[in-house]
């Protein structure tokens, strides 16, 4: 068997190659509605969900995505980390989860929103004086 100028082998531990757009289908958005996945989103798989026997209808990214969700709520970038996945493909996957109804997807408090410390601090205090 020869080689072919520029092929190569993978070793057994490198696990199967298979191209980012070929898991998500060639698309780079995730989805119609155009829901933008910030890094820091929180998702969660939704209780309102179908069965799971239209789990099947998703590829093995899909449902790994599900299983990583129904465990706790995590950020994308957790997934993206827990799935082996590159954030990209991670968020068009999310997008089609979301549009069929499986997670939700929502975004942690702002920082500006967040109450000031000192008056947190003057309430404790207030508090300990009763």
């Amino acid at each position: 068997m020869t080689d072919m100028p520029g092929s190569q082998w993978y070793d057994a531990e490198a696990g199967p190659l298979v191209r980012p757009y070929a898991m998500t289908g060639g698309r780079t958005k995730p989805g119609p509605s155009n829901v933008r996945f910030d890094l820091i989103a929180l998702v969660v798989v939704d209780a309102e969900a179908p069965g799971s026997a239209e789990d099947s209808l998703f590829g093995p990214e899909h449902r790994a995505l599900l299983t990583l969700c129904r465990s706790e709520t995590q950020s994308v970038a957790e997934l993206a980390a827990d799935a082996d996945l590159p954030v990209g493909v991670v968020r068009v996957l999310l997008g089609d989860l979301l549009e069929a109804g499986y997670v939700r997807v929502s975004r942690p408090v702002p920082p500006a929103q967040l109450p000031d410390e000192k008056i947190l601090r003057e309430v404790i205090d207030g508090l300990r004086a009763l």
